[in-house]
């Protein structure tokens, strides 16, 4: 089994709550949840389809991993990660390899049943028809940027919330425009040196701690949006 297979074949998705209500109504919650280095970093140098984490991602994803050292608090994390949604936003480089136009008939990385079971959009440049799969997903393209993404994700979902699935430019884009409600942080010990980051250009965070777990292979931090 290639890293591919493995990475993407079990937490497949590794690739809100907001308790306010709003005019007598509970709103719906927008989520994101990444694993992340100690230094910043939530993938390596140098991705490509057959490291699609880029060199030593995978390290920030052990706890997920079926590494022997997983604790109850990991299958906690695992569970916050795997939490259905009513839909997802995801950037093109979460979706695949594929750069510039689309040159092959790329379907994701998760075979023919995706783990999401509801409509992804997806941010692209290039224009793409939707592709459904078995399961319940279908991934659309949008070319319109973040906010058209995110607002057809919303309308979508329902009241059944927003996931920002990655990767790290989307997410960035969304705490840039402050969408998210509930961020979940999976801290791994591992020290990268380079990569991806997510928070590069974010002046303000806005949000304050509800829930830490922690065990060899990682402290997982639930935040809710402050305010």
């Amino acid at each position: 089994m290639d890293e591919v297979d493995e990475l993407w074949g079990q937490d497949r998705r590794c690739i809100p709550h907001r308790s306010k209500v709003l005019h007598l109504r509970k709103m719906p919650d927008t989520t994101c949840h990444m694993s992340i280095s100690l230094d910043g970093f939530v993938a390596g140098p140098d991705q490509t389809r057959e490291q699609p984490l880029g060199m030593r991602g995978r390290e920030l994803h052990s706890w997920h991993l079926d590494d022997e050292r997983a604790t109850d608090a990991d299958a906690a994390a695992a569970g916050w990660l795997m939490r259905p949604r009513g839909a997802y936003v995801m950037g093109r480089n979460m979706f695949g390899p594929i750069r510039g136009e689309w040159d092959e008939d790329w379907r994701g990385w998760w075979g023919p049943e995706p783990p999401y079971h509801a409509p992804v959009f997806v941010l692209t440049h290039h224009a793409h028809e939707p592709i459904e799969m078995e399961g319940g997903t279908t991934f659309h393209f949008v070319t319109d940027g973040f906010d058209a993404a995110y607002a057809q994700a919303r309308e979508t979902a329902g009241e059944n919330g927003v996931d920002i699935a990655g990767g790290a430019s989307t997410v960035r884009q969304a705490l840039t425009a402050g969408v998210i409600d509930e961020l979940a942080l999976d801290i791994a010990p591992v020290l990268l040196g380079s990569g991806e980051r997510i928070f590069d250009g974010v002046e303000s965070f806005g949000f304050e701690p509800v829930e830490v777990l922690h065990s060899p292979l990682a402290t997982h931090i639930r935040y809710r949006r402050t305010g």
